[in-house]
């Protein structure tokens, strides 16, 4: 008994020095009095605890540093050398307005540095030396209003840079020198008036940038020139851009691309037509009316496009022609009739369709999608349209098979008066082609000459918004065929007329406005035309009452300046005063000559002139 229990105490002694002995050889952990700390992380957290200086007695080993929501307003030289093993350390929310050269010297471990919402006005060159290790830096939410040269030449290694929301004014051509390695940047809500074209073009590396909330009007061309590895470009609440030049997108290989909540008051094609590689395009909250046919096929692997809470009033047919690969389209919150089958490449690859909050019209135009949902995915948004006999509108989905048939209809085009139309003019005048239609929907009316030339809405030949073709100061080479086209979803229709422009005798002089219409008789068989001509005054009423209105004010005009003129002048003269004195001597009498002088004084009178 007496052998076992000296090597039970044996035994428990050994054990007790091997504990002893293991708990000596692990470090001191050092954890400051305010502060929490969990060593099996490494971490000392000392946010919120009204600190206005970095605590001292800080472990060596720290990884984790949180020292956000405090007081802190200076960073000495080399504040943090005795933790050589920090990893993260977080300065957020003091009231930091200087950092000292050097501050962070000795934290070649660091990898994340947040100084965000402090107070600095400017990033000294040389803050950062010995951070060759930082992978993201945090400096958002100051006061900086520039960044100089060489501001983060010693962060080599940075991968992710948050300068949003300061007070630039101006980014130095070589302010992102050295950060050859940078992968991300955010710029947001700045006071920059322009690209800073030059400094983005030291970050060859960079693939992800946002640039958010600027007062930038204008995207020139080149503006992220030599950004040949950029492939997510965020540009967002600039409701100052409206015009995107042609090549201001240009040397960019983008595959996402974001442009919304701008004044785009049209899809900028020919910017993004040379992004073949894209496949999500956000273009959403712009005033834009229109997507036009045939003009996005070079994008032909985009697989998302949104063009949400827009003005969108018109998809023409065709407009998403070559986009083979489109599996979602957002085009909610617009002011949309329709959508029709055809303004898609296959209709087979679309997955999510978001037509939901658009005055959508129930016809044959969307009996395409109301067929597909069930298998269509709405993302979880309903979309909903109505018709002449409905008291609200009805979700897709509420509407049985039976009832397709019925409401999802289309009344084919009709153009109302089939008369031929001949017009026989003289060069100089004015001839105009009616073509009245009647459809549902309401058809859209095309005119094209006889070498299938589309007529527009602008110019000498024109299409005015009745339908009405209007061909003023006709040629001789206006002769010919012209075609009315009335399409719908159900059809078309067409009818032709003819114009004649005979040329004007030699001895006969241009006139200013003529207009001929012949209208063809029913009848088939008929060889004679009746005409009817219109020589009109050269100018009309109103024109003669405003040319006579204003050449009156002009001569009125010019007398009273006329008057004012003398009127000043005469009395820059001053009033002027004649005086006149006549002396009158009556002839003397035959018998006095010789009488005294007397007399002679009192025939004497002066008389004045004023």
């Amino acid at each position: 008994m007496f052998v076992e229990a000296v090597i039970q105490w044996g035994v428990c002694s050994i054990l007790v020095l091997w504990v002893v002995g293991a708990s000596l050889a692990e470090p001191l952990w050092l954890c400051p009095q305010r502060c929490q700390c969990r060593q099996e992380i490494m971490e000392v957290n000392c946010s919120r605890r009204q600190l206005t200086a970095v605590p001292e007695d800080l472990s060596a080993d720290s990884k984790h540093l949180d020292l956000a929501h405090n007081y802190l307003k200076v960073l000495s030289r080399r504040q943090f050398s005795v933790l050589a093993q920090l990893q993260e350390l977080d300065l957020s929310s003091n009231i930091i307005s200087m950092i000292e050269v050097e501050a962070f010297q000795g934290l070649q471990n660091l990898r994340t540095l947040r100084i965000k919402n402090n107070r600095l006005k400017i990033i000294p060159v040389g803050i950062f030396s010995g951070l060759s290790s930082l992978r993201t830096l945090d400096i958002s939410e100051n006061e900086i209003l520039v960044f100089l040269d060489y501001a983060f030449r010693e962060l080599v290694n940075l991968q992710q840079l948050e300068v949003g929301e300061n007070d630039l004014v101006f980014i130095s051509h070589r302010a992102f020198s050295g950060l050859q390695n940078l992968q991300e940047l955010n710029l947001d809500r700045c006071n920059l008036t322009s690209i800073p074209t030059e400094a983005l073009s030291q970050l060859q590396g960079l693939t992800r940038m946002r640039l958010r909330r600027l007062n930038i009007s204008v995207l020139p061309n080149n503006s992220f020139r030599r950004l040949h590895r950029l492939r997510n470009l965020t540009i967002s609440h600039w409701p100052s851009l409206d015009t995107l030049a042609s090549k201001s997108l240009i040397g960019l290989n983008l595959t996402s691309l974001t442009m919304s909540s701008c004044n785009l008051s049209a899809v900028p094609y020919a910017s993004v037509r040379h992004l073949v590689f894209l496949r999500y395009l956000d273009l959403s909250y712009n005033p834009i009316t229109t997507v036009h046919r045939n003009l996005l096929g070079d994008l032909f692997y985009l697989e998302e496009f949104h063009l949400a809470g827009g003005s969108l009033l018109t998809i023409e047919p065709g407009a998403f022609k070559g986009l083979a690969h489109l599996r979602l389209l957002n085009v909610s919150s617009n002011q949309l009739a329709t959508l029709e089958e055809g303004a898609l490449h296959s209709v087979g690859n679309l997955e999510t369709l978001r037509l939901d909050r658009n005055p959508l019209a129930c016809d044959c135009r969307l009996l395409w999608v109301v067929r597909r949902r069930l298998r269509l995915n709405f993302d979880t948004r309903q979309p909903s349209c109505s018709a002449s006999d409905m008291a609200q509108p009805r979700e897709f989905r509420d509407f049985t098979e039976a009832e397709l048939q019925s409401l999802f209809t289309c009344r084919q085009p009709r153009i109302l008066d089939r008369k031929p139309q001949e017009v026989r003019v003289e060069e100089g005048s004015t001839a105009f082609f009616h073509c009245m239609v009647d459809g549902d929907p309401l058809p859209s009316i095309t005119w094209m000459t006889s070498q299938h030339t589309v007529l527009s809405s602008t110019g000498r030949v024109r299409v005015l918004a009745n339908g009405t073709l209007v061909v003023r100061y006709t040629q001789v080479h206006d002769s010919g065929i012209y075609l009315c086209m009335a399409s719908n979803a159900a059809g078309n229709d067409s009818l032709s007329v003819s114009l004649q422009v005979s040329s004007l005798p030699l001895n006969r002089t241009t006139p200013y406005s003529s207009v001929e219409v012949l209208t063809a008789p029913s009848s088939a068989t008929a060889t004679n035309t009746s005409t009817q001509v219109a020589d009109t005054f050269p100018f009309d009423a109103k024109t003669l009452i405003i040319a006579m209105t204003m050449g009156f004010l002009s001569f009125l005009s010019s007398v009273i300046i006329c008057f004012v003129f003398m009127f000043f002048w005469s009395q820059s003269r001053g009033q002027i005063k004649h005086t006149a004195s006549i002396n009158f001597v009556p002839r003397a009498s035959k018998g006095g000559g010789s009488s005294g002088g007397g007399d002679n004084d009192a025939g004497r009178f002066t008389m004045k002139l004023i």
